[in-house]
């Protein structure tokens, strides 16, 4: 088998060609990636339910908009907390009840009281499902071209208009990755 590189902490940028609806123009962080496949979530499918429907005290939290958003096709029924601790980056281990992912980015444990992480958090937001591949399934789908993959900002996380991150995302990329960001959402009406 092929030795995998590990894309975690990276976003795949959906590419107009993927035809799969679940993911069309979305923006997938990778949370772990390695040989034995990945997990990873959507950050830019809001959901119209509060996060305090679901979570209790967590909404106080939650960065706007303080919604639960659709991490996924898989496991939908639930949740995970994506969060970025401020000066997380530097190598300290981060708060207790946050485990980093990638510098400042980490995963919450739902479980701890909200108020044990509450003057740490940068921001957070919640994830219903999570999306995933099995081994060398998404170096596949990178070798066919239906994903980019960039590196994350930590804002990428709690975007307040995740509707417009693919193409924010697209934008602040170099040479002509950033040309796609303009790529019209149905290319038939051109």
């Amino acid at each position: 088998m092929t030795e995998v590189s590990s894309l975690t902490g990276r976003l795949l940028v959906a590419t107009p060609a993927l035809a799969d609806p679940n993911f069309d123009r979305a923006v997938v962080l990778l949370l772990d990636h390695d040989e034995e496949g990945s997990l990873d979530v959507v950050l830019n499918r809001p959901t119209p339910v509060d996060v305090n429907d679901i979570l209790e005290g967590w909404g106080d939290l939650a960065g706007e908009p303080g919604v639960v958003f659709q991490g996924g096709p898989v496991s939908l029924d639930s949740a995970l907390g994506v969060a970025v601790v401020p000066g997380g980056a530097s190598g300290e281990p981060g708060p207790l009840g946050w485990r980093r992912v990638h510098g400042a980015i980490g995963l919450v444990d739902l479980e701890a009281p909200p108020q044990l992480l509450a003057s740490a958090l940068g921001s957070l937001r919640i994830f219903a499902g999570y999306a995933g591949w099995g081994p060398g399934q998404l170096e596949d789908e990178l070798v066919d071209g239906a994903w980019y993959v960039v590196e994350s900002e930590p804002g990428d996380v709690s975007s307040p208009c995740p509707e417009r991150l693919w193409r924010e995302v697209l934008r602040r990329q170099r040479g002509e990755l950033a040309m796609v960001a303009t790529y019209p959402d149905d290319p038939s009406l051109n």
